[in-house]
C-alpha cells in the first residue's frame, strides 16, 4: 500500500505492509531513531509522535491510517538548526537524564503548549498522563514544561 504524509513540513511517500506500524516506518525505514520502541503497547509513551496536532502512540496506529496527515517528531521543533523553547528548557532544567522518554515528553509538552500556553501544574499532570519516565522522578520535566511556558510568552 502507497501511504503519503508531512513528515516535519516535507512531504513523504512509502510503500508499506497492511499491518506496519508508524513507529516501525519512521525508526526503522525513515531512520528517525527519536521515535523509540518502548513497551510496544501504547503504555510508556516513548514511541510519541504529533499527528494532525494530537499526540498519538505511533506503536499502536498502522502506517496507512498516517495517510494524508501532518506528522511532527522531536527532529521538527528546531528551526534552522535553532532550538525550540521546548528543547531550551529541557536542557536548561534537565527534563532528561538517560534521553528514553525525552522526545515524548517533548512533543508533549509542544501540544500541551500549543493549546494551553499558561498550563498549571495540574494541566501539566494530566497532560502527562502516561509518558513514562524512569530516571527523573517527574520534577525535572515538570520544571522543563514551565520554562517552555516561560520562554513562549517571553518571546511574543
Amino acid at each position: 500500500m502507497i501511504v503519503r504524509f508531512r513528515l516535519n513540513g516535507e512531504s513523504v511517500v512509502q510503500v508499506v505492509k497492511p499491518n506496519e506500524t508508524l513507529l516501525d516506518v519512521l525508526r526503522d525505514r525513515i531512520k528517525l531513531h527519536s521515535v523509540k520502541k518502548g513497551c510496544d503497547e501504547g503504555l510508556c509513551g516513548t514511541c510519541t509522535v504529533i499527528l494532525n496536532g494530537v499526540p498519538v502512540r505511533s506503536c499502536l496506529m498502522l502506517a496507512v491510517q498516517a495517510n494524508d496527515a501532518d506528522i511532527i517528531t522531536v527532529e521538527g521543533l528546531a528551526k534552522l538548526g535553532t532550538l525550540s523553547e521546548i528543547q531550551q528548557a529541557f536542557l536548561e532544567k534537565n527534563g532528561f537524564q538517560c534521553g528514553f522518554c525525552t522526545s515524548g515528553m517533548m512533543l508533549t509538552a509542544k501540544v500541551l503548549l500549543d493549546s494551553n500556553p499558561k498550563p498549571s501544574l495540574d494541566d501539566i499532570k494530566d497532560a502527562f498522563d502516561g509518558q513514562l519516565c524512569r530516571c527523573t522522578g517527574y520534577e525535572q520535566i515538570i520544571e522543563s514544561v514551565q520554562r517552555a511556558a516561560e520562554l513562549r510568552t517571553a518571546k511574543k
